[in-house]
């Protein structure tokens, strides 16, 4: 973020603060011409004094970097011009010599306030967005409260019917909280598989895979997805008992999202007679991602794979990590 990179924003424009930071520059600057004199009779005689007037004008504009230039051309001729320690009449080249420096230094500070002016409108709008996202934030929490109120009511009377969009719902707003913590970005596929199977135990859950993070849209589905498969393992499959077991894993090639919802030790599967709610989900959410799923029903388990196309900018976070007896909590 800005506010955290931009730290000598702190001293205000023009301040005094401001002033006295831009004499201790040409104090340094000073030193360190002095310094380098002692070695070599070949030191131009403003070299040390430009990055000096540089930072002092980032740091208080413009008339802080000009009183620093001024400075810093009074120092060098009483210093570093002959006679030294004395204001004699320049000569002519000790006169364009300062001139040329006045001239340089008022073109570097110009630039430099200009950076700021810049840095500091691009603080300020991301400010801006960072109030107008947690306000949207807000309002959509708000509005879902709602929407669960009126879902509840209505379907007070099927209360599976109601409790299934009451959980998917739950299921995208969690999710949403995830994607907000990143500043819109997306989320990564571990929280989002943490925070979905955390209620069901850890210690028969193992997940292992290079954690990335998903875009928005995709993040909202692989989400849905989860929350599915899970549903159905706690019913069905190897999370209805107390000794089944569930892996997931997944792999990154180039483009490609390879992830295999693996269930083993539940109750004896047998393949459904008819498509469900949750699979026809599964094969109409990835359509849009250029992807597919493959459904197995083993007797072991259930073993699902899922196939989904990412952009290229997608990152991954971390290396390959395995996680057994613990899902990991989102940062």
């Amino acid at each position: 973020m800005y506010s955290d990179r931009l730290n000598w924003q702190r001293f205000s424009r023009g301040s005094l603060e401001a002033y006295a930071l831009a004499i201790f520059l040409v104090v340094i600057a000073s030193l360190v011409r002095w310094g380098l004199g002692l070695l070599t009779n070949q030191v131009q005689t403003f070299i040390t004094f430009y990055p000096a007037v540089l930072f002092a004008a980032i740091v208080g504009g413009a008339g802080v970097g000009i009183f620093a230039a001024l400075l810093a051309a009074v120092v060098s001729w009483w210093a570093f011009q002959p006679p030294y320690f004395a204001f004699s009449p320049p000569t002519f080249g000790q006169a364009i010599s300062l001139l040329s420096f006045l001239l340089s230094s008022l073109l570097v500070v110009w630039a430099a306030d200009h950076y700021r002016r810049v840095t500091k409108r691009l603080e300020d709008e991301e400010n801006f967005r960072k109030l107008a996202v947690e306000e949207l934030a807000h309002r959509l929490k708000n509005k879902l409260a709602t929407i669960q109120s009126i879902i509840s009511f209505q379907l007070r009377e099927e209360p599976q019917t109601r409790d299934a969009i009451l959980s998917r719902l739950n299921a995208l707003s969690a999710t949403d909280d995830l994607i907000i913590t990143s500043q819109g970005r997306g989320a990564r596929i571990r929280n989002i598989l943490s925070a979905e199977l955390r209620p069901y135990g850890a210690s028969r859950i193992s997940i292992e895979g290079p954690d990335c993070l998903l875009s928005p849209k995709l993040a909202l589905t692989m989400a849905l997805l989860v929350h599915e498969l899970a549903t159905n393992a706690a019913k069905y499959g190897a999370l209805s008992n107390s000794l089944g077991n569930l892996s997931i894993t997944w792999s990154l090639s180039g483009e490609k999202l390879d992830l295999e919802w693996r269930e083993s030790d539940g109750p004896i599967v047998t393949p459904p007679t008819h498509k469900g709610f949750g699979v026809r989900l599964l094969s109409r959410a990835l359509d849009q991602f250029s992807g597919a799923v493959e459904t197995t029903f083993e007797p072991t388990g259930l073993v699902c794979k899922l196939k989904v196309s990412l952009p290229e900018s997608t990152p991954s976070i971390v290396p390959d990590v395995t996680s057994k007896g613990q899902v990991l909590a989102p940062d």
